[in-house]
């Protein structure tokens, strides 16, 4: 049953057709594969959301802020995003 001569199974890519239509949650816009990584990259977000299983997981509480911005919980990042403030959590009221 156990073939010690198999490899181990390479992660599953999303369908291309399925990225082509698949938008980030937050912002609508469209994601780019980074297959590196196994993630889509939302760079109006600035969210890198994981794909398991060649399954997207766009939950905002899911993702992984990129590198180059600072650390916010996603579920602040939204609602900056929606309420159109800054991701620094700071309001002009």
């Amino acid at each position: 049953m156990n073939d010690p001569d198999r490899q181990p199974r390479q992660p599953e890519k999303p369908d291309r057709r399925m990225l082509d239509i698949l938008v980030c949650p937050l912002t609508k816009t469209s994601l780019r594969y980074d297959e590196k990584a196994g993630e889509l990259i939302s760079m109006a977000a600035k969210l890198a959301y994981p794909v398991r299983g060649g399954v997207a997981i766009l939950l905002p509480s899911e993702a992984r802020m990129l590198a180059d911005e600072p650390v916010v919980p996603a579920d602040k990042a939204g609602a900056a995003l929606r309420d159109n403030r800054s991701l620094s959590g700071r309001s002009d009221d």
